[in-house]
């Protein structure tokens, strides 16, 4: 069997990330999202239980895709799973040369791990969980940006909170 990592913060998850999950799906016997914690960018907006919570919900339906949380080394996880490819999307030539480089490194930890990038489709190319982190914090609707399940779920969390 093969299966594929697709691993990120999702904070929160797009549809632009659940594009890629879709297409690592078609191109994989098994997919595990990998909701991980990344010291680089800080703390998020959301919990690692809430961006996990997120990501299952996104991926309902998805058969042959399942989701964990992990705050290890990436590598490890690759072996843990018995995967054989990280999938990572780009959107342009930053996200090629970020992802490049981190790709020679997890081939190097790894063993032989692959990654593969897919680019991101023409429509997802200009959005960001970063914007979508400032819409919520303005309350725009979502629903353009982010999975249905998640739009409707980080509704009602504003309407239970009042706002």
């Amino acid at each position: 069997m093969r299966r594929a990592i697709c691993p990120g913060s999702f904070d929160p998850i797009t549809l632009g990330h659940l594009d890629i999950i879709r297409r690592a799906s078609v191109l994989f016997d098994a997919v595990t999202v990998c909701v991980m914690v990344n010291s680089g960018k800080g703390g998020g907006m959301f919990s690692a239980e809430e961006r996990l919570e997120f990501v299952c919900l996104a991926v309902e339906g998805l058969e042959n895709v399942d989701c964990v949380r992990w705050d290890g080394l990436l590598a490890d996880l690759v072996v843990q799973q018995g995967a054989s490819a990280l999938v990572k999307g780009v959107r342009g030539a930053g996200d090629f040369d970020w992802e490049y480089q981190m790709a020679c490194i997890n081939r190097g930890l790894g063993g032989a791990v692959e990654t593969v990038l897919l680019p991101a489709a023409p429509e997802y190319v200009y959005f960001s969980s970063t914007m979508a982190r400032e819409m919520i914090r303005y309350g725009q609707d979502l629903r353009k940006y982010l999975p249905a399940a998640v739009a409707d779920r980080l509704r009602k969390g504003n309407e239970d909170h009042g706002e």
